[in-house]
């Protein structure tokens, strides 16, 4: 496992951007699938975005698609995650998360390792 802390969260109006980081610890991260995923309140765990080892592959939720970029800088352990065009229904708290297999899932339990989390509110 590795440990991820996030950043970047905050309070932005519609239509803003914010960047998040996750920073990763462990020797071994370029070797996992990185994600991110949002929970709003009263409201399930949802996927968000995902980035294979080498950055070679991608994935996005239809409801992002367009709007967010996820990105990876395995030289100093970080996963991204560009938000352009920010809408009130993206508010919730992001978490970075950590998977040892190489295809950038959409699944939960494909991914093992999970930072706490950072709040994203955005006005309208």
């Amino acid at each position: 496992q590795v440990q991820l802390v996030e950043s970047g969260g905050g309070l932005v109006q519609a239509g803003g951007s914010l960047r998040l980081s996750c920073a990763a610890s462990g020797r071994t991260f370029s070797r996992y699938a990185m994600a991110w995923f949002r929970q709003a309140p009263g409201k399930e765990r949802d996927f968000v975005a995902a980035v294979s080892w080498t950055s070679g592959s991608t994935n996005y939720a239809d409801t992002v698609k367009g709007r967010f970029t996820i990105s990876r800088d395995n030289a100093k352990n970080t996963v991204y995650l560009q938000m352009n065009s920010l809408k009130p229904e993206d508010t919730a708290v992001y978490y970075c998360a950590a998977g040892s297999g190489q295809y950038p899932s959409r699944r939960p339990p494909s991914y093992d390792s999970w930072g706490q989390g950072t709040q994203v509110t955005v006005s309208s």
